[in-house]
């Protein structure tokens, strides 16, 4: 039985998704609790829709995990909740607060919570305005010395939508490719003192978002013109003046997926190694 599980968490203190030795885990939090309550003995494997980096926080993130027939049909025990549900209840007596699980259910056939997703959204919170910082929101909001320009920020970003090759905003792994579909790159003031962006796309490389912030701040301070980023981009290669921001700033607000019958297919398809056409 293959489970879907979303969640949120406050990263501040995690050290990133991936479970690490010695370090404090989303995903090692998680299959903690799992194990405890399934009585597996080892942890069980868990797939996550985006490995978040250290620091980086989530509200829509989406996992999957493989439970034992038998195992999932124990989990209502004498109650009269459904075992998802069940499991679900238990979970949050375990996790801890900064972890907040939504929702457990039974996960469609072909599902798979990385390789089916159709697009990741996030935000990224910069202030730049030290007296309208709201003390609220500190653990999510990056603060800027230095008044930003939202607008030129947007042109700048909206220049890098579209399928193309991101290694000059990413950190090249071996054998991975950069190509990505950037579906969506904005940004709007909220407020005195306060830019958010959007950024979607169908998925995302090792600090790409990150990078992506960095490469439209130089045309916010006015240090650079609009078409900076996308001439980054064109040359393909890492650039001295972009900066790879905070991780505070970052939140994973949602995962999209196609319709059921389609999920096995966009599962198949995303395992593939992506090239530009041509």
């Amino acid at each position: 039985m293959r489970l879907r599980i979303d969640l949120g968490y406050d990263g501040t203190d995690f050290s990133g998704w991936a479970t690490q030795p010695g370090r404090r885990t989303v995903q090692g939090e998680l299959t903690a609790a799992l194990a405890t309550v399934l009585r597996t003995g080892e942890p069980p494997a868990v797939t996550c829709a985006g490995r978040t980096d250290a620091g980086v926080h989530a509200r829509g993130q989406v996992a999957h995990v493989d439970v034992p027939d038998e195992v999932y049909a124990s989990l209502a025990g004498r109650g009269d909740l459904e075992p998802a549900d069940a499991l679900a209840r238990r979970l949050r007596g375990l996790l801890p607060r900064d972890i907040t699980l939504r929702a457990v259910s039974p996960a469609p056939p072909g599902f798979d919570a990385r390789f089916s997703a159709t697009s990741r959204r996030y935000r990224y919170l910069i202030c730049d305005d030290p007296a309208m910082l709201d003390p609220l929101r500190v653990r999510e909001t990056v603060l800027h010395r230095g008044r930003l320009d939202a607008e030129a920020m947007s042109t700048a970003a909206g220049q890098l939508t579209g399928l193309r090759d991101f290694a000059a905003f990413c950190r090249r792994r071996e054998g991975a490719s950069t190509v990505r579909t950037l579906v969506e790159y904005s940004w709007e003031r909220k407020g005195p003192g306060t830019l958010e962006a959007t950024v979607v796309a169908d998925a995302f490389c090792h600090s790409m978002v990150r990078a992506l912030v960095g490469g439209v701040v130089p045309v916010g301070e006015g240090r650079e013109p609009t078409t900076f980023p996308a001439e980054v981009l064109a040359r393909g290669l890492r650039d001295p003046r972009v900066k790879v921001m905070p991780a505070h700033g970052l939140v994973l607000e949602e995962v999209t997926y196609p319709a059921d019958a389609d999920l096995a297919t966009r599962a198949e398809a995303a395992r593939a190694y992506r090239t530009l056409p041509g």
